[in-house]
């Protein structure tokens, strides 16, 4: 008999064999493993289904082995503690090799077999290349009866997993550990070290900069990612003949040090340190302190150095860095922080000439594997607790009603169920205040768990002396419960826990909080996230952090929480329990992120993490990741000041608004936000230090910030700039701020009296600066031509006007499912109606699968019309057909942007009025977003 069914299971953004693992768990009656490596990393990854396969009295059996000595202790004490699981290890001898990676699930009549390559660990079930056959097929199949044979020879002549085995064993790897790894021999040439992709793209964008003349930069990266290595490399690429590296801390010094003669060893230059212990300045290198460098900066000339390097450049902002800043004169100037928020209010990007050289953010760390993965277990509070009536920034009534025993006690059984990474425990616990950080320590050190509580009023001497006890592997601390001070600045590399036991009301702090324990450190492959969620009403505020963009639509949350978040890179997993999830879920349905309350909401929460001040500039929204987008605040009110006046009542700020000729001004700029493409807002930020511009000028400050750009895509700009492809009503009431003249762009007078005055050129400058470094973060520095598309990026109909070069009227590209431009064709498709409205007709447009879409003309379509012979011919007639979908038109009253999924070819057509087209893509569309378009939540 044939087997029923046969698949590939393959780790993909769609697919992986954990996902497979957990369904097959949660639905067989048995199940029977054999796999040669178990470690903690993986099985964490198993421990919700196992507990559920043993709740409902699921028996399973595994077989592992000690070939190679991979399989840990900590899993096979871990698997021990599973009454409904047998265990016995396959122990190698001699030149036997055991190398089974077998998943067989017994169902009523059926069995499911997955044999492949995949162990039970992290990459292995989440991010390997691996191949794995599953095979499903009735019990008296005989490949089945082989298989089951072959199992229970292996079951029978392996040994029996007790706590002698575990002791023998457990001996036997640390006398290899003595040794060396007991288990890992890697090929390495110390010497020759190579960037990373995050300091690839750096290097370039600051090889650039300097090209055309830029003398400061800015790059913005996660702690542990490698800025130091980053410019020690540009440093090598540059050769300045003497160079100045400062830093805020000493203890951070001599590793840079150490850092830039490991990479520059043959470069001919000496370095040496300038502290308060040292004070080595003939040399050509120097790496100092801050404190020490600003009380002997005459000891030096103006033009002593060639570069400069400031390290935590989020300092610079204040006094004493300004001081050095303002002395030195080098050639360039680079400024390094994991974020660009700074305390006294001063904005860090004007320090470095708004140049961004480069931004890295939490999800892209995780993607360029900077920082360690993390297992994220969303876990539903204890039922004694209710925060549902309760306001989250009341928090002394929050402190109140988490401060209960038995929570103490779930939270401590679910951490010992969960488990970590390493031999010691080393959790961070943020708390929702000192109070309730005090209780957590002394609750946790009554039940025999080492704990102290640390806060801001701490002095700095208690906060270093505890938290090296928390990293000596010898020491028996093993929690530090906080409230604030871990959120940002504070470093423990060897973290390998955090718990969350407050309310989540912002996703920065969330973020800020999990990026704690996510720095590489030996020995840890994975963080171990637990956060206990309540009934409070803002727990999808997780969803918003853990999705990782700022850029949101209540569907496509919807779908990241039904798939697990999925689009979250490599072996972090992300896992909520039911409970947690059915809320969340419940709670976006309920919410409209567009409503003035939410908006309002969003924004307070937002500027009491500005320290209560009022975050007055677009720019303060670039300082965290996770912060609101403020272009959902434009779209409110047509301009960020006026939003912030309504909602202020800020009388400074209505009172700059009574310049009508202003407030057009900046309602216009800001119309224009998120750019889609660059040019205008490069030539404008010219255009405020400068008379006017020519072609020629503006093509070499367009290439300050991409690596390439056309003439006719400039000229195109100037006619936009100069209002050229505006409709009579867009003309009226908006000022004329720029008047194309003899092969130049001028100011007009209008946007010279704008300029004179500071406080609207501030604003101004606010809106490009933002709109310019927000493109950057998101198209980075790539060209993308003629239409000016990137691949699975947002846009309105009226934007394909704009980035094709369209030479009418713009605002005539509406309305139309397809609109064109000469050769370029532009089909912009729906799939379903407006969400919540009962669709009354099929739709016909629908993707066929990840690389074919069925597309439906309009109805007066005929296939002998020359639209339609340039769609249904559209290869051989040299049309290039462009796609844009979106899953609804709108989503709580606003009209949705669509995907670009870039351009098709025709295969197959039929039908008249309309005419129903295959199109094949021509790239083939991501997993994650497939999923979003095609799955109803």
């Amino acid at each position: 008999m044939k087997p029923v069914e046969k698949k590939l299971i393959v780790n993909s953004e769609m697919e992986n064999l954990l996902i497979e693992l957990i369904k097959s768990m949660n639905e067989c009656q048995r199940f029977y493993f054999s796999v040669a490596f178990i470690n903690f990393s993986g099985l964490q990854l198993l421990l919700d289904p196992l507990k559920e396969a043993e709740k409902k009295g699921v028996k399973g059996k595994i077989i592992t082995s000690t070939y190679l000595n991979f399989t840990d202790v900590k899993s096979l004490e871990k698997i021990g503690e599973f009454r409904n699981v047998n265990l016995k290890v396959f122990v190698t001898e001699k030149e036997i090799g055991f190398h089974t990676k077998a998943y067989i699930f017994e169902y009523i009549d059926s069995y499911k077999i997955i044999i492949g390559s995949s162990n039970i660990t992290q990459s292995a079930l989440k991010s390997n290349i691996e191949w794995n056959v599953k095979i499903v097929t009735k019990e008296d199949n005989q490949f089945i009866q082989d298989v089951l044979k072959e199992y229970d020879y292996l079951w029978n002549i392996s040994e029996d997993v007790n706590l002698d085995f575990i002791k023998r064993y457990e001996s036997f790897l640390e006398s290899l550990g003595k040794i060396g790894n007991p288990h890992q021999i890697i090929y390495e040439n110390k010497k020759y070290i190579v960037p990373n992709k995050m300091q690839k793209r750096a290097i370039e964008n600051l090889e650039r900069l300097r090209g055309f003349g830029e003398k400061k930069a800015l790059v913005i990266a996660a702690t542990g990612t490698g800025k130091t290595y980053m410019s020690a490399f540009d440093v090598k690429n540059s050769h300045p003949k003497k160079l100045l590296f400062i830093v805020h801390r000493e203890e951070i010094l001599k590793k840079a040090k150490e850092t830039f003669e490991m990479l520059l060893p043959n470069e001919g230059v000496t370095f040496g340190f300038l502290t308060g212990n040292h004070k080595q300045r003939n040399v050509d290198y120097i790496f100092a302190t801050i404190q020490t460098i600003s009380k002997c900066l005459h000891e030096f000339k103006k033009n002593e150095f060639d570069y400069l390097i400031i390290d935590e450049a989020h300092h610079a902002t204040s006094q004493t860095y300004q001081s050095v800043l303002n002395y030195f004169e080098p050639k360039f100037t680079l400024g390094m922080t994991a974020t660009p928020e700074r305390s006294d209010g001063n904005n860090v990007f004007d320090l470095f000439d708004n140049n961004v050289a480069l931004e890295v953010r939490l999800h892209e760390a995780l993607e360029d594997e900077l920082v360690i993965p993390f297992h994220y277990f969303g876990i539903t509070d204890i039922e004694g607790i209710d925060l549902s009536d309760v306001n989250i920034d009341d928090i002394a009534e929050v402190t109140k009603r988490l401060k209960i025993n038995e929570r103490v006690d779930f939270i401590i059984e679910k951490i010992n169920f969960y488990g970590h990474d390493g031999n010691k425990r080393k959790v961070l616990g943020f708390c929702a205040s000192v109070d309730h950080a005090q209780y957590m320590a002394n609750e946790f050190n009554k039940r025999g768990y080492k704990s102290v509580c640390l806060h801001g009023n701490d002095l700095p001497v208690i906060r270093e002396r505890y938290i090296k006890r928390l990293e000596s592997d010898y020491d028996d601390l093993e929690f530090i419960f906080t409230v604030d001070i871990f959120n940002e600045g504070m470093d423990i590399p060897s973290i390998n826990t955090v718990i969350m036991l407050r309310p989540t009301n912002s996703p920065i702090v969330f973020i800020q909080q999990l990026g704690r324990g996510l720095r590489k450190h030996a020995g840890k492959t994975f963080l171990t996230v637990l956060d206990f969620i309540g009934n409070h009403n803002k727990a999808f505020l997780i969803a918003l952090a853990l999705n990782g963009s700022r850029y949101y639509d209540k569907e496509s949350l919807k779908v990241a929480i039904a798939t697990g978040f999925a689009n979250i890179p490599g072996c972090t997993h992300i896992q909520m329990d039911k409970i947690s999830q059915e809320r969340i879920l419940a709670q976006i349905e309920n919410e409209n992120f567009n409503s003035m309350k939410y908006l309002k909401d969003e924004y307070y929460e937002f500027k009491k993490l500005n320290q209560g001040r009022i975050p007055y500039y677009l720019m303060d929204y670039l300082k965290y990741d996770g912060a609101p987008d403020p272009i959902k605040f434009i779209d409110r009110e047509k301009s960020y000041l006026r939003f912030v006046a309504k909602v202020e009542k800020e009388e400074s700020l209505n009172k700059l608004l009574l310049n009508n000729i202003f407030e057009e001004a900046i309602k216009e700029l800001s119309s224009k936000l998120p750019l889609k493409r660059i040019y205008e807002f490069v030539i404008i930020r010219y255009l405020i230090g400068n008379e006017d511009i020519t072609i020629e000028t503006a093509r070499q400050e367009v290439l300050k910030v991409v690596k390439d750009v056309d003439d006719d895509s400039i000229f195109h700009a100037f006619e936009c700039l100069n209002q050229n492809y505006y409709d009579n009503v867009q003309k009226k009431g908006k000022p004329k701020l720029f008047q194309y003249n003899d092969g130049k762009l001028d100011k007009s007078q209008t946007f010279k009296g704008l300029l004179e005055n500071n406080d609207y050129k501030k604003y101004i400058e606010d809106i490009i600066n933002y709109g310019i470094i927000r493109y950057e973060m998101e198209f980075k520095s790539d060209y993308y031509g003629v239409p000016h598309f990137k691949l699975y990026e947002q846009y309105q109909m009226i934007d394909a006007a704009l980035l094709s070069n369209y030479r009418k009227i713009h605002s005539s590209f509406r309305g139309s499912g397809l609109l064109a431009n000469g050769n370029e064709y532009f089909l912009f498709i729906d799939l379903h109606k407006e969400k919540n409205i009962k669709e009354s007709i099929k739709y016909k447009d629908k993707f066929i699968n990840s690389q074919e879409f069925q597309w439906q003309s309009v109805n007066n379509t005929t296939q002998k019309s020359e639209r339609g012979k340039n769609i249904i011919f559209n290869k051989q007639r040299g049309i290039n057909l462009h796609l844009f979908i979106r899953k609804y038109r709108e989503i709580d009253r606003k009209t949705q942007p669509f995907i670009y999924i870039g351009k098709g070819n025709s295969i197959h057509y039929e039908g008249e009025k309309p005419i129903t087209v295959r199109i094949e893509l021509e790239n083939e569309v991501p997993p994650n977003l497939y999923i979003e378009f095609t799955k109803k939540v």
